[in-house]
């Protein structure tokens, strides 16, 4: 599947907002708003059924996971702790494969249930990474969150999440917390790029 970069010819460099509003207009929505926070009241049940009495540590993986963990949070109404982790694959690119490390939680994990909060699952690298961290750190049960699991034959063997709100299609999506190069991450929904704007294929 062509990157979008390359897909739009377009470098690596800062949208205009004349790009990033013709990327915005063109997307193709794959799941509203109410299929997303119904989603997320479903992730919530099963999680509080999972961990309600668990005193568990909620982790918010940068900077995908924020919005994704924010509804959430709200949602669980048992006592719980969070803190954050910020690995990414990309670092406002739209792709890459060595996982980089910038912060790490405050919040000891030895012997607590960790609940792991991120945007969606890709391929899994970034999870697999931050799972095997929560372990080496004496975690004594960890769970993993994803409101988005992508649907293709390159998973890391063994890697899933244990609540999963939507699934999508092999398509780069963005919105409720996934961007497109770190741009629209703040759209309630999830969305797939469309056609390239008319503007860039003429030219």
């Amino acid at each position: 599947m062509p990157s979008p970069p390359s897909l739009y010819g377009l470098p690596p460099v800062p949208l205009s907002q004349e790009e990033v509003r013709a990327i915005r207009e063109n997307a193709v929505c794959l799941h509203g708003p109410e299929a997303v926070h119904r989603a997320l009241d479903r992730m919530a049940a099963a999680i509080t059924a999972e961990l309600g009495d668990s005193l568990p540590v909620v982790l918010c993986v940068l900077t995908g996971g924020i919005i994704p963990t924010g509804h959430i949070l709200t949602r669980l109404s048992f006592p719980l702790e969070t803190d954050y982790l910020h690995a990414t694959r990309y670092r406002g690119e739209t792709s890459g494969r060595q996982v980089h490390w910038m912060s790490k939680p405050e919040i000891s994990l030895q012997g607590r249930t960790v609940l792991v909060i991120d945007d969606i699952l890709d391929e899994g690298h970034t999870l697999e990474q931050v799972l095997e961290f929560c372990r080496d750190a004496g975690a004594s049960r960890v769970f993993s969150a994803v409101l988005i699991e992508k649907q293709h034959d390159r998973r890391v063997p063994g890697i899933s999440a244990d609540f999963v709100g939507l699934q999508v299609e092999d398509k780069y999506v963005f919105g409720f917390g996934m961007d497109y190069r770190n741009y629209l991450r703040n759209l309630n929904g999830i969305y797939a790029l469309g056609q390239a704007p008319i503007w860039k294929r003429e030219q």
